[in-house]
């Protein structure tokens, strides 16, 4: 190639010679990519803002708009009808076909098509049928305002776009991968929708959230207007069966029972959770039974199906639309709002085509009575030319014109010379005149549509609601789902083994000294002879150091657990005592807990869960002039501190040995607990309703509405149940009072007892299916009002109030009670409570927790720096 080439941004000569032409293939691919990549995006992926349809799409419910006569049509046939205007194969047809089927909305389908929750593929396509809805005939179609163009062989016309008047994309969703580009929209319910319109059109806000064909339920806080980051967060819906059985009814989007049911299966091979068999009852609704081993918690299972399983999951939309042949990215409100404008533009473009139509209809029908009922049609016998008929035609009309609304062409007079003799000799002028009258009201009815469009298009929204509007209720329940910890819900399926002096901890140390089960993922703290200490993630063998004194399973931002210890530095040094927390550390770091110096020991350590403060007796060696070789020492009277802080000096003498005394009792405050009723869980975080103080063996009282009565501890897994009506500290001394219907006497009861069997869930009120539970007091001293029933002919009894404490005495649970009233009871009301006073327990001395924890290295050597500085000498 000569030196003087010179070579565009295409890779084209910008001099063409007529022997030499270079194309690169940097070029080439670049147009033929971008010519591929633009095909993909708007011929086959991401579906038209105008009426939310894929090419496919649009092109299938054309052709069936073609071949629709009011009956089933076989589904090959439609593929068959719909290849001559998309240039692909019959099975992307037939498969876009089923999935428009199963949306429910546009297609009335008989046969097999498949199952969205089994996840069942429909039948093949020459065995299932299918049919336009009334729906799609209503809203889909409208010939006279389509914009029509050649189909891809020049043959057909095809729709550039069908003028849906209805926000469809939004309704049915879409999913689809181009080039370069994806897009996600999720499907919204229908009802929802028309409403959301109602709102744009009179200039409200409004929201708008997704809806799934499979119902479940969904967490919407950060959907995003389904805009690229958002996030929807959907569960399966599981309750309780009973202790050892859970039920699955509802299934999250983009699941279906086989792959759910798959996942469980594949979560307890990994040990993740415990099952003892599944069964799959799933007909037209989902039914999924999971049992579990005896024992073994349900809500804890619960929260472990959601954490491990696909029983949880977590969908992100991308809002991306085909506007005038370019990708454009918007939200679901956007959306909304230009799909009802487009539908108020195709309203618009209908009314005005119907009123030129009504206009013509009108023109014509008073020019045929003027025509007739002015005998017109006589002046045309002497004519010979077909120019003299127009003309005399047109001469015996004029003086009869003035009233017309435009004027008489020649088409309209050559259409009055084709009516027939008999329609003249038949011809009623009342009936014309009536015809004329009617088209007038509607003419000015349409008028008044036009001239009130917004207001068309809010009736023309109703009208929908109304007719199709019945059946399609929301089916997703939207909840704000609390925040699932996989460390606190997976089940230990494996032990954990320790070699003490080895210094080795691990899984796979079967021969050595079993410590606990734990699961997979936990993580494992370690403390050596040498105050040493460890966090590390479980494994099948791990070296940490010799001599190991302690090892369990860590939980992470524990404040609860409290680490005594006394240790010595240096041999022959003295002795430290300190209490503290390790809430949290570096994973793999070993942490100094005893100084520096490498010849510090570990003289007595302990663990305690709920920070109990033991009692022990400390020993001396007999040396010199030491007077008190014997003392008590009390881990009560120190304060928690941070894990790097020096303590406090024991002794400077030489310690003998260290003994237990006395187990001692939590020096911490009672732990305040809250209930959140927006997730129905309870926390320690100040989110929701203070429900008490609890000590460790504090419980719940929680009663329902089906009667049951029964106390748990406060564990922060615990999944509470909606028709839950009480829920607070349980008090055992203090009366529970109920009201209620007994079914087989048809009377109402009062009863007060106290719960004698903490662990055992009981039942307040009879079995019979009548039987209700009317009204439920724990206070000390309950009153209640009695409303009567009007006897017919007699005046109404005066309400009546009762003191429960003097009505009844405590019985036991399984008592009926006294009657309350042999009269017929309207309602029963709560009044205010009489005043008592609770006897107080006495407030044990409190041990302050302080905080001063810290993962950061220099921080833990300053804390041991300032506990150095202020030791204070205990003997």
């Amino acid at each position: 190639m000569e030196e003087n080439e010179e070579l565009n941004d295409e890779g084209l000569e910008s001099q063409e010679k007529p022997q030499d032409s270079l194309t690169r293939v940097t070029g080439m691919y670049k147009d033929w990519f971008l010519d591929y990549a633009s095909y993909v995006i708007l011929e086959r992926a991401v579906p038209a803002i105008e009426d939310g349809f894929k090419p496919v799409q649009r092109r299938i419910m054309h052709a069936l708009k073609e071949l629709d006569d009011g009956r089933y049509n076989k589904v090959a046939n439609v593929v068959g009808h719909t290849m001559q205007y998309h240039p692909h194969g019959d099975a992307s047809i037939a498969d876009a076909m089923v999935q428009i089927g199963q949306k429910d909305l546009l297609i009335d389908t008989q046969g097999n098509w498949g199952n969205i929750l089994t996840g069942d593929s429909a039948a093949a396509s020459r065995y299932i049928e299918a049919r336009l809805s009334k729906f799609a005939l209503d809203v889909v179609y409208s010939p006279k305002i389509t914009e029509w163009q050649l189909s891809y062989d020049g043959r057909k016309k095809e729709p550039v776009n069908l003028p849906v008047k209805f926000p469809l994309l939004l309704a049915q969703g879409a999913e689809g991968i181009a080039v370069g580009l994806s897009t996600k929209i999720l499907p919204h319910n229908f009802n929802e929708l028309i409403d959301a319109s109602f709102k744009h059109l009179r200039g409200q806000r409004f929201k708008l959230f997704p809806d799934f064909p499979t119902a479940g339920i969904i967490d919407v806080t950060n959907y995003n207007e389904g805009m690229r980051g958002g996030k929807v967060r959907v569960r399966a819906k599981i309750s309780t069966l009973d202790k050892n059985t859970l039920v699955i009814n509802e299934i999250p989007y983009g699941t279906n029972t086989s792959s759910l049911i798959d996942s469980i299966l594949k979560a307890n091979d990994k040990g993740k959770i415990k099952i003892k068999k599944i069964e799959d009852n799933t007909a037209a609704e989902v039914e999924i039974l999971v049992h579990l081993p005896s024992g073994l918690s349900p809500d804890k299972t619960i929260d472990a199906l959601y954490a491990f399983t696909a029983c949880e999951s977590s969908i992100s939309p991308l809002g991306c639309i085909i506007e005038d042949n370019k990708p454009l990215f918007i939200g679901v409100r956007e959306m909304l709002e230009r799909s009802t404008d487009y539908t108020v533009e195709l309203l618009k473009a209908e009314l005005e085509i119907q009123l030129g139509e009504l206009e013509e209809q009108w023109h014509f029908a008073s020019l045929e009575r003027i025509f007739i009922e002015n005998r017109i049609y006589r002046d045309i016998e002497e004519e010979e030319t077909w120019e003299g008929v127009i003309a005399a035609i047109d001469k015996g009309l004029k003086p009869h014109t003035k009233n017309l609304k435009r004027a008489v062409t020649e088409e309209d007079i050559v259409r009055l010379t084709e009516i027939r003799i008999k329609r003249i000799s038949k011809f009623d002028l009342e009936k014309a005149q009536q015809l004329i009258e009617s088209l007038d009201e509607r003419i000015a009815q349409t008028k008044h549509h036009l001239a009130h469009l917004v207001d068309y298009a809010i009736d023309y929204f109703k009208e929908l609601k109304k007719k199709y509007g019945k059946g399609r209720e929301r089916k997703s329940e939207i909840k704000i789902f609390d925040d699932i910890e996989a460390a606190k819900v997976v089940i230990r399926n494996t032990k954990l083994y320790v070699n003490r002096e080895e210094g080795f901890i691990g899984t796979s140390l079967r021969k050595d000294e079993y410590v606990t089960d734990c699961s997979d993922i936990d993580d494992i703290i370690v403390l050596t002879k040498k105050g040493e200490m460890m966090v590390t993630k479980v494994d099948s063998k791990t070296f940490i150091d010799k001599g190991i004194i302690h090892v369990a399973v860590f939980k992470k931002k524990d404040k609860r657990t409290t680490y005594n210890m006394i240790y010595k530095v240096g041999r022959g040094g003295p002795s430290y005592i300190k209490r503290f927390n390790v809430t949290g550390v570096t994973r793999d770091k070993m942490y100094q807990l005893a100084g520096d110096k490498a010849s510090a020991e570990v003289l007595y350590f302990s663990a305690n869960p709920n920070g109990e403060a033991e009692l022990i007796t400390v020993l001396l060696r007999q040396s010199g002039s030491i007077k008190k070789l014997k003392w008590d020492l009390d881990f009560a009277d120190l304060l928690i501190k941070g894990r790097a802080s020096k303590g406090n000096l024991v002794t400077k003498y030489p310690v003998k040995r260290i003994e237990l005394k006395e187990k001692g009792v939590s020096t911490l405050k009672p732990r305040k607990i809250w209930f959140d009723d927006i997730v129905n869980r309870l926390n320690v975080d100040g989110r929701g309703e203070l429900l008490g103080e609890f000590k460790g063996d504090d419980l719940l009282l929680i009663i329902d509405q089906k009667g049951k009565v029964k106390t748990i501890p406060p564990d922060l897994l615990t999944r509470f149940n909606d028709d839950m009506i009480v829920l607070e500290k349980w008090n055992p001394n203090k009366p529970i009072s109920v009201v209620h219907y007994e079914g087989e006497k048809e009377r109402y009861y009062i009863k007060r007892f106290l719960i004698e069997n903490s662990s055992k869930e009981e039942l307040v009120i009879s079995e019979h299916p009548k039987s209700v539970l009317e009204l439920v007091s724990t206070d000390w001293r309950p009153v209640i009002e009695i409303e009567f029933v009007k006897p017919r002919g007699k005046d109404v009894k005066p309400n009546q109030q009762v003191d429960i404490e003097s009505f009844i005495s405590v019985k036991g649970i399984k008592a009926i009670g006294n009657q309350l009233t042999t009269e017929k009871v309207k309602n029963i009301n709560t009044l205010e409570s009489l005043p008592f006073e609770e006897p107080k327990d006495p407030i044990p001395e409190e041990i302050e927790v302080v905080d001063e924890e810290s993962v950061d290295g220099a921080k833990e050597d300053k804390d041991a720096k300032d506990d150095s500085s202020e030791q204070t000498t205990l003997f």
